[in-house]
């Protein structure tokens, strides 16, 4: 059957700090393991929503591989994608939490399964029928191989007449950003839908001003459609000769912050996949990003389609 979405990158777990305040530089409780890797979340969230989703990347023969897998399978993620490697262990985020709300990680990733990936996981069948390719610059910042599969994934997609949609999740521990402008400039080009902060498109286009890299984005590409994530303050949709429009976020109590903006990503494509408005889509979006800071853990936030619409439903009367 073929896939809407399709989504490849970095397979992880992740275990976190029982409290705020427990730095990882010395003794103190952790929980976990808990499924995770940004691509993954998007994943798991796309498919609780009802598209039929296909990640991938790659675990480990290993009880966290498992973790991973298992979660994969309950929510209905295409795992053809998804290698087990008896060579590497599965990779592992260590996260703590700190009082302004920042978070600390340790990665074990790049020497691990989840940084094995390669332009050879690129099944030409999952892109057979495929609607949307979505990328993650987070994902194409780990090495070069990563950096060259997406390309090749755009090509895959382009040929199968999917859409692209690209988050450019900048990282520049991992990529200076005069790399990643250069890196990313292919699929910007290919994109149909862009959602970066205002920050990551104006230091992508070179702009001191957000009004003009949303612009210099928008020339030549009557359909392209831009998300501006805005966090708290939601986010603003730009079309091309079409008005902003500022679509407000939803108040909610934070529990865990890990995976908003994937099950925002995921929120959005969804719906617009579904054919509903931009506007409408973003506003939905925005929805499942609240929802996913509400419980502990990466996954545990993200909800189905009738849970969303009630929660945005009981805002609207509240």
């Amino acid at each position: 059957m073929p896939l809407d979405i399709l989504t490849f990158g970095e397979a992880l777990v992740e275990v976190m700090r029982t409290e705020v305040g427990q730095a990882l530089d010395r003794p103190a409780l952790f929980t976990g393991p808990y499924p995770s890797g940004a691509p993954f979340i998007f994943a798991v969230q796309a498919a609780r929503l009802g598209a039929k989703v296909g990640a991938i990347g790659a675990v480990g023969d290993d009880a966290f591989g498992k973790c991973l897998l298992d979660q994969l399978h309950v929510d209905g993620v295409d795992t053809r994608g998804v290698t087990t490697l008896k060579t590497h262990t599965t990779g592992v985020a260590f996260v703590a939490y700190n009082p302004d709300g920042s978070r600390d990680f340790v990665f074990h990733a790049r020497h691990a399964a989840a940084g094995q990936l390669s332009v050879s996981m690129l099944k030409p069948d999952l892109f057979d029928g495929l609607k949307c390719l979505h990328l993650m610059g987070s994902t194409l910042s780990i090495h070069a191989e990563a950096l060259a599969m997406g390309w090749r994934a755009v090509e895959l997609a382009r040929e199968a007449g999917a859409k692209i949609s690209f988050d450019p999740n900048l990282r520049p521990q991992l990529s200076p950003v005069e790399r990643a402008r250069v890196a990313f400039k292919p699929i910007i080009d290919a994109a149909d839908v862009l959602m970066p902060t205002a920050e990551e498109a104006q230091l992508l286009t070179g702009k001191t001003s957000t009004e003009e890299a949303i612009q210099s984005l928008l020339d030549d590409y009557a359909e392209r459609i831009i998300i501006l994530t805005q966090g708290k303050a939601g986010c603003t949709v730009y079309r091309m000769g079409v008005a902003p429009t500022h679509v407000p976020s939803f108040s909610v109590n934070e529990v865990d912050p890990t995976g908003a903006g994937d099950c925002f990503d995921a929120g959005f494509l969804t719906r617009w996949l579904a054919g509903d408005p931009p506007e409408t889509a973003a506003r939905f979006a925005n929805a499942c990003g609240a929802l996913a800071v509400t419980a502990q853990g990466p996954m545990a936030g993200a909800q189905t389609s009738d849970l969303v619409l009630a929660f945005i439903n009981q805002q609207r009367s509240s």
